[in-house]
């Protein structure tokens, strides 16, 4: 629909509670300005009463969260919906009289924004309600794997109290289902060692793990270690298969959402398609048409880059071969790492001081060539 089709513009500031409505007609005319709750009915009552002017354009000024109902029913009944963003409300209301910020004024900015300036509006697109979904998604995403941290975390630390050597084994493998249910059917050192390490090997095996006997024959081997009995081992019992089936319902949850946010992601307009060079998921092998920094220039005797050799005068010049680069063990995240540098080096006939020049009897090794370029400050060269 064309905005010289709209005959009213309803902007709305909305709220947790309420919303604050204000309708303009197409002359500037004020034909509704309340506060109304933000339910289904209201919101129909007030599009159908509005209507009755003609063609309606809908302005809200949060079109997810607490405007989503708002625009869904607006969009249910067919009515035009926009939205007017935050920086271009906040500009517009600098502009108009008055210091104070309620939502009487705010609706006002909103629905005479919409009526004579509405280049400032941004429609409500498809990408848009994906955004949300996936902001949505991944915030709570982020919550379940707090939640998986401190749940980790926790059964760690009731090992390491009742049995550290045991805790060495399973400690590091919360990430599991497979020992995560082994914690669930045995959680304490006893009833490990009734279970017996064939019974531990046939539940790490139906549960995926593939090292299901080595891992097994650790659990035995660190039961072993220790014979006393720990205080709160018991109550430990308790609390680790609680833990355990906590812990699994976590990573199912979170590879439900993995999967519900991959399928946004590929159903988005702007997604990468599966020819993309850099789309994100599988692997693409490097062409060969690819320029290697490291390679030598073709039709060219220069050597290696990590044997070239300045002129006097010249700091010493040390390239890293990236084929046989080696970057050190990931111990923790907070620390830096080294990456080595790739330098390309220019051809040889624009690198006169650089590379070493053809010597023959009684020349100096490093001696340069004649420069291509000389200048009335440059040095002789060298005979």
């Amino acid at each position: 629909m064309d905005i010289e089709d709209i005959e009213v513009f309803v902007g709305i500031d909305v709220g947790k509670t309420h919303h604050w409505a204000t309708a303009l007609t197409k002359g500037g005319k004020k034909v509704f300005d309340k506060a109304l709750p933000g339910d289904e009915a209201r919101l129909r009552a007030l599009y159908e009463k509005l209507a009755a002017h003609g063609h309606l354009l809908v302005v809200v000024d949060q079109p997810a969260t607490i405007g989503a109902l708002a625009v869904a029913v607006a969009r249910d009944m067919g009515i035009t919906v926009g939205y007017l963003p935050g920086l271009s409300m906040r500009r517009i209301a600098d502009l108009t009289p008055g210091s104070a910020k309620t939502d009487a004024k705010d609706a006002a900015v909103i629905a005479g924004a919409a009526r004579t300036m509405p280049h400032t509006l941004r429609a409500i697109s498809t990408s848009d309600e994906d955004a949300a979904a996936l902001s949505m998604l991944t915030g709570f995403d982020l919550d379940l794997a707090r939640q998986v941290n401190q749940t980790a975390n926790r059964i760690r630390g009731l090992y390491t109290q009742i049995h550290p050597a045991l805790e060495t084994i399973l400690g590091p493998r919360p990430g599991h289902d497979a020992v995560l249910e082994v914690i669930a059917a045995w959680p304490t050192p006893t009833a490990l060692r009734k279970a017996g390490r064939a019974r531990i090997d046939a539940k790490l095996k139906k549960h995926g793990a593939r090292r299901h006997a080595a891992w097994a024959g650790k659990i035995v081997s660190a039961l072993g270690r220790q014979t006393v009995t720990v205080t709160g081992t018991e109550a430990a019992g308790t609390v680790l298969p609680h833990l355990a089936r906590q812990l699994i319902a976590l990573h199912s949850q979170r590879a439900d959402v993995a999967a519900r946010v991959e399928t946004l992601v590929r159903a988005h307009p702007h997604a990468r398609g599966p020819d993309h060079p850099c789309r994100v998921s599988g692997s693409r092998p490097r062409p060969s048409s690819w320029p290697r920094p490291w390679a030598r220039p073709p039709g060219t005797g220069a050597q290696p880059a990590s044997h070239i050799r300045p002129g006097p005068g010249h700091t010493p010049l040390r390239l890293i071969d990236p084929r046989r680069a080696r970057l050190p063990h990931r111990q923790q995240e907070t620390r830096t790492r080294h990456v080595p540098v790739r330098l390309r080096l220019p051809d040889r006939s624009r690198l006169p001081y650089l590379l070493p020049a053809q010597t023959g009897p009684g020349q100096a090794p490093w001696a340069r060539p004649c420069s291509p370029w000389p200048t009335a400050a440059s040095s002789p060269c060298t005979p």
